[in-house]
Formats: structure tokens, C-alpha cells, sequence
């Protein structure tokens, strides 16, 4: 039974693996960029995927999915655009870069953070 187990959990990290090199690859999505991105401009108000600020709105997948926000489209609109406590940084970042950190955040949402 632990043998299973520990298949399951290979493939589990197999997939999850591939995904990633899906996302990055397919794309021209930069995930390394993504999270140095988030590294300097994010993760002071969201380390680990919490919320300092809001609390209950964290970047983790059960609360992306909960507020519509489960999707790279709606991720990068917060990003440019900023809402509510969450400032705009359309203005501080590039096209290409908001694109790597929100497709950052969404992988990192899928992984577990």
C-alpha cells in the first residue's frame, strides 16, 4: 500500500512538473522571471500566497477560485490595474513581466504555494 502511495504521489509531481514546463513553454511565459517579480514587488503583502492586508484573500487556489479569480486573464488585470488595498503596477512593470508574474502566481496557486 505505501508502494501506491508513494506512486501516486510521484505522478502527482510528475504532472504537476509538466504543467509548468507547459505553462513556461508554450508560451514564452518566463516562470523564474515570475517569481523574482513577485520576490520584489509582491511578496511583501502576499509571501507564501497569504494576504497581510486582507487576510481572507490569499493567492491560494481555493481563494482565486473563490473571488473569479482563478484564471491568468483575471491575474494580470490585478496586477496592471490594482483594486481596492492592491496598488496598479501597469505603470512599474512591463507587459512581459506582468505576464510572468501572474503566470507565477497562477502555477504557484496549482502547486500548493
Amino acid at each position: 500500500m505505501k508502494f501506491l502511495y508513494k506512486l501516486f504521489l510521484l505522478f502527482q509531481f510528475i504532472f504537476l512538473l509538466s504543467i509548468k514546463l507547459v505553462l513556461a513553454n508554450d508560451s514564452g511565459i518566463d516562470l523564474d522571471a515570475g517569481q523574482e517579480i513577485f520576490s520584489q514587488n509582491c511578496s511583501a503583502c502576499h509571501t507564501g500566497g497569504q494576504n497581510v492586508i486582507v487576510p481572507e484573500r490569499t493567492l491560494e487556489k481555493e481563494t482565486l477560485k473563490q473571488f473569479s479569480m482563478y484564471d491568468i486573464k483575471a491575474i494580470t488585470n490585478q496586477v496592471t490595474k490594482g483594486k481596492n488595498s492592491m496598488p496598479a503596477f501597469g505603470d512599474r512593470l512591463s507587459d512581459e513581466e506582468i505576464q510572468n508574474v501572474a503566470n507565477y502566481v497562477f502555477n504557484q496557486s496549482e502547486l500548493g504555494w
